[in-house]
C-alpha cells in the first residue's frame, strides 16, 4: 500500500465501501474514492492511446449505471477511450437508435442490464463487433438478485455473446481488454 502513493492505479471491489477508506491505516497521497463504482484511483490516470480501439458501455437502466461505470474506470485505466450510453433498455428501445452509430464505431460494447436482461441480445443482434453482457442484480419481481438476467444472457441467440457474472464490471473491462489486446488499430 506504500507504494500506491507513487504509482498509479485502481483498486474495487464490493468490500471497498466509503466508510471502509475514509480512515486509511496509511496516509494516501493522490488518491480519490469514486463512489459510483465503490473504486480507489491512485495516481492520475492515463490518457487514452493515440489512435487507440474503443470500447462502447451501455446500460438498460439508470440503476445499472454503478457497474458501468465500474467498467469504464478500468478500462480509462489501461489508456482505452470509452463512450457511455446509458438509460436506453428495451422498454424505451428508441433512446438506443440515437446512439447507434456510436456504438458501430467502438471496436468492443459491454451491455450492462438488470431485470430480464434483454438489451444484450437486442445489441448483439445489432452489432458486427464483440459484446459484452453484463447481468445486473438490479430489479424487482422475479428478477431472482440478477439470475434471470444472466440466463437471458446465457440463452441469448446473438450469436457470439460473452456473457460475465452478475454484478462483475471487472471481469466484463477485462474480457474487454483482451479483446482490445488483438484488435488492429
Amino acid at each position: 500500500m506504500a507504494n500506491a502513493t507513487t504509482t498509479s492505479g485502481v483498486s474495487s471491489g464490493p468490500a471497498l465501501e466509503k466508510s471502509g477508506v475514509e480512515i486509511p491505516l496509511i496516509p494516501l497521497n493522490d488518491c480519490e474514492y469514486l463512489p459510483q463504482p465503490k473504486a480507489l484511483v491512485f495516481g492520475q490516470l492515463p490518457m487514452p492511446k493515440k489512435d487507440a480501439p474503443s470500447v462502447s458501455i451501455v446500460t438498460a437502466g439508470t440503476a445499472d449505471i454503478a457497474v458501468a461505470e465500474e467498467v469504464a474506470l478500468f478500462i480509462v485505466a489501461a489508456g482505452y477511450p470509452v463512450s457511455c450510453v446509458y438509460d436506453v433498455g428495451v422498454a424505451g428501445v428508441h433512446r438506443l437508435f440515437d446512439s447507434l452509430a456510436l456504438l458501430r464505431k467502438a471496436h468492443v460494447t459491454v451491455v450492462v442490464a438488470g431485470m430480464d436482461g434483454a438489451l444484450a441480445s437486442f445489441v448483439g443482434g445489432l452489432l458486427d463487433k464483440p459484446v459484452i453482457a453484463v447481468p445486473t442484480s438490479i430489479g424487482y419481481g422475479a428478477s431472482f438478485e440478477g439470475v434471470a438476467a444472466l440466463l437471458s444472457m446465457l440463452n441469448s441467440c446473438a450469436a457470439g455473446l460473452t456473457v460475465v457474472n452478475i454484478d462483475n464490471g471487472f471481469g466484463a473491462a477485462m474480457a474487454a481488454l483482451r479483446i482490445l489486446a488483438t484488435a488492429k488499430k
